[in-house]
């Protein structure tokens, strides 16, 4: 029997779920549980198709609008990403038992862009046109008060009413290197442009590019387990070319694993998104040690312990 080719693979750390996912999922889980089926959800609870398609088996019903809903008294869900301020007030219009998931990261912007509102401000969202977070986030505001940037082009081309008066905010799952280059060219056009209190971008999406960095450089090819539609999992394949590594793939499952750009690797990176679960990178793990001798380390650059609370309608299921 021929030995199989030996494989390292360094397992990044931090990786995949979030507090923000594991507490949106588990509000889809504990309605469920306590109500029974259905629970509608709008928009995908997070980025992910192996998560929805579990809680689709479990009796959760996906839709991308309200009225898409029949008129009923099971637990309507509003996704990690949160919605603009229109979804919740169609809501109450149709008396409708509603829970909201949006990540609590995601809500600390939503306030904070309601505070420069009342002060009078213009306000710069960096974001990705069309993410869930964007739309959501530019829908708690009048339109002509929020204007979105996504380069350092766009924010070389914005042009506020009042220059004197103006502040940012960002997207929660963008690239920290990405984003400094925008907030730097806006800094420099409108120096009193007023910053975050606090950084937007979540310490998740920070902790796994910063994990990503330090494997990056010491492999030949990296895997980042996650959506194509996953924000946060996308900028980790981009952060691992910028960090050294001469291929990195996205991959959904272990089924989507392109062999042909592994064949040659003596070393391989493996990470997974904010909304990817431990089960898909074991999975990869596993495809792996078929065809190799897998020597496994991990690399961890930070320590997690962030816990969200759940909605107050659920604390008891959570309980039992």
């Amino acid at each position: 029997m021929t030995a199989k080719p030996p494989l390292k693979i360094l397992l990044c750390s931090p990786r995949g779920f979030c507090a923000g996912v594991d507490r949106a999922i588990r509000i889809v889980e504990l309605a469920l549980k306590k109500f029974g089926p259905p629970v509608y959800v709008r928009h995908e609870i997070v980025h992910n198709r192996f998560v929805v398609e579990n809680l689709k088996a479990k009796g959760a019903v996906f839709v991308e609008e309200l009225d898409q809903i029949p008129d009923t008294d099971a637990p309507v869900i509003f996704s990690a990403h949160g919605v603009p301020k229109a979804v919740p007030a169609q809501a109450r219009k149709r008396h409708m038992f509603f829970l909201d998931a949006t990540c609590p990261l995601v809500s600390k912007v939503h306030k904070e862009a309601m505070v420069h509102e009342k002060h009078g401000r213009e306000i710069v969202l960096i974001g990705h046109a069309g993410h869930p977070e964007v739309i959501g986030t530019m829908g708690q505001l009048p339109p002509e008060t929020i204007q979105l940037v996504e380069t350092v082009e766009d924010a070389e081309r914005y042009t506020p009413r009042d220059p004197g008066n103006v502040a940012f905010l960002t997207q929660t799952t963008l690239s920290v290197d990405d984003t400094a280059a925008i907030v730097e060219r806006l800094t420099a056009r409108f120096p009193a442009i007023m910053p975050p209190r606090k950084d937007d971008i979540c310490y998740a999406t920070t902790n796994r590019q910063e994990a990503v960095k330090a494997v990056a450089p010491r492999v030949d090819a990296m895997i980042v387990v996650g959506a194509p539609n996953s924000s946060n999992s996308k900028r980790l394949v981009e952060v691992a070319v910028k960090a050294g590594c001469a291929s990195a793939q996205l991959v959904q499952r272990a089924g989507d694993i392109d062999w042909s750009i592994f064949s040659q690797a003596a070393s391989i990176g493996l990470t997974a998104g904010a909304s990817a679960p431990e089960v898909l990178v074991d999975e990869v793990i596993g495809a792996f040690a078929q065809r190799r001798e897998i020597d496994l380390e991990t690399v961890s650059t930070a320590d997690e312990d962030v816990i969200f609370n759940l909605p107050r309608a659920l604390r008891e299921a959570a309980a039992e």
